[in-house]
């Protein structure tokens, strides 16, 4: 790929940090001139390489603890590596932490000013994006506030309607928009999104699957420090990503590798979806579905599951999840609703099967949807997957073709037409 292409190339980017038993260690540590170790090393970061094209959106996702914060830091240049190299082309605007490079005793037009000033700017190029980042934060009178005085909200409004101003060449965001509310993040993603057609390069962390699949290009996964693999397909990623969190195998190990899995007649029915990812203990075996779509506008969808039990499973659980093709959850419920069931789902014995039939209004517009079932065991006060099929089954709803959207709001429509004339 030519050089020219990329805004962001990271190279076997190691960072490990000391960490100390007691705080005189470290007075000791210097002391000893390296000659005795007073401290244990951990690597946050081990390895890890991958590049960032201009333009390009890439979402970084995994755990509590697995390297995102202090990947995205080596890349702003607030720490520094180890090991390796992260070089960045062009200006970076980054809105990490809640608040972080914000001086809690600086009002929030201060606050502005000093940003604009570490980015660079003169106070004369900062009047002139004043007013559009006010009207962006939209936090009124807290403008001339201390920012100590802010709520989680407020300091997010801020923080971003400054970093998207200072003209950046690539945007890092943090999970930070995580605690905005949802008017503001939409807005926050429509300048995402038109950052991107402009060239802007953005690098997102986030623990939300649906904002990665909706906003980014190529994702990647760290686990324990080390990126899984290449950056690759939103999707793909995302489904290893709920695997992992679901502490179940990965597609084509486990329940997915199993020989009689492969003869299962689910494979052969309409509408299943080759490209689905599969996951789960293989204890309970979703083997076969069968779904009637509705004919008309109103009418309702059967969905059937066929359920195998291969050990004896307490109360099992089943779920259905229907997404769109970028990954927006519609709808999902399970078994223990009791607004839905008809009957407790009972302890099924090894060797046993169960039919689970859901049955739904459907009040969608026309488009593709994907089906996502589970059927899971709690137990010890942790739900144990026991087969999880993402995205199997694919839906393709042509009516009504004049409504647009996702959802069909089912409208009734009346105009009252007044008799006489206009006055004029």
């Amino acid at each position: 790929m030519p050089s020219d292409d990329i805004a962001i190339s990271v190279r076997n980017l190691t960072k490990t940090y000391r960490l100390f038993g007691h705080p005189g260690d470290r007075i000791k540590q210097f002391f000893t001139l390296g000659m005795r170790q007073y401290y244990r090393g951990f690597t946050a970061l081990n390895e890890v390489s991958f590049d960032v094209r201009k333009g390009e959106t890439v979402g970084i996702i995994g755990r509590n603890g697995s390297g995102k914060s202090t990947l995205l830091q080596l890349i702003c240049g607030i720490l520094k590596p180890t090991s390796g190299s992260a070089i960045v082309n062009g200006r970076v605007s980054a809105l990490l932490e809640l608040g972080a490079g914000f001086n809690p005793e600086f009002t929030g037009r201060e606050n502005t000013y000093f940003q604009g000033a570490l980015m660079g700017f003169t106070q004369a190029q900062m009047n002139e994006r004043f007013d559009d980042i006010a009207a962006f934060a939209d936090i009124g009178a807290f403008m001339d506030q201390s920012v100590r005085t802010y709520s989680n909200g407020m300091f997010v409004r801020l923080a971003f309607a400054v970093a998207i101003s200072v003209d950046p060449d690539i945007l890092v965001v943090d999970e930070a928009l995580a605690v905005g509310d949802a008017q503001f993040q939409a807005r926050c993603f429509s300048r995402l999104a038109a950052m991107r057609d402009s060239g802007i390069s953005i690098v997102l962390v986030s623990h939300s699957t649906e904002q990665i699949l909706r906003h980014c290009d190529r994702v990647g996964m760290l686990e324990h420090g080390k990126l899984m693999g290449d950056l690759g397909e939103p999707r793909q990623i995302v489904n290893q990503y709920v695997a992992t969190l679901a502490a179940a195998p990965a597609a084509g190990a486990g329940i997915a590798g199993n020989d009689t899995v492969r003869q299962e007649p689910f494979l052969s029915r309409p509408g299943y979806n080759p490209g689905e990812f599969r996951s789960g203990n293989g204890k309970a075996r979703f083997v076969d579905f069968r779904m009637s779509a509705p004919k008309a506008r109103g009418g309702r969808l059967m969905l059937e599951l066929d359920v195998i039990f291969l050990h004896t499973v307490s109360r099992p659980l089943y779920s259905l999840f229907i997404r769109t093709a970028d990954g927006v959850t519609l709808s999902s419920t399970n078994s223990d609703d009791k607004a839905a069931q008809t009957q407790p789902a009972l302890t099924q014995e090894a060797g046993t099967r169960a039919t689970v039939c859901f049955d739904l209004q459907p009040n969608l517009c026309a488009g593709d949807y994907f089906f996502s079932i589970a059927v899971s065991e709690t137990r010890y006060g942790d739900k144990e997957v026991l087969d999880r099929r993402h995205d199997a089954i694919h839906l393709v709803l042509h009516d009504p073709a004049n409504l647009g959207g996702m959802v069909d709001m089912q409208p009734l429509i009346r105009i009252d037409s007044q008799p006489g004339e206009v006055q004029r």
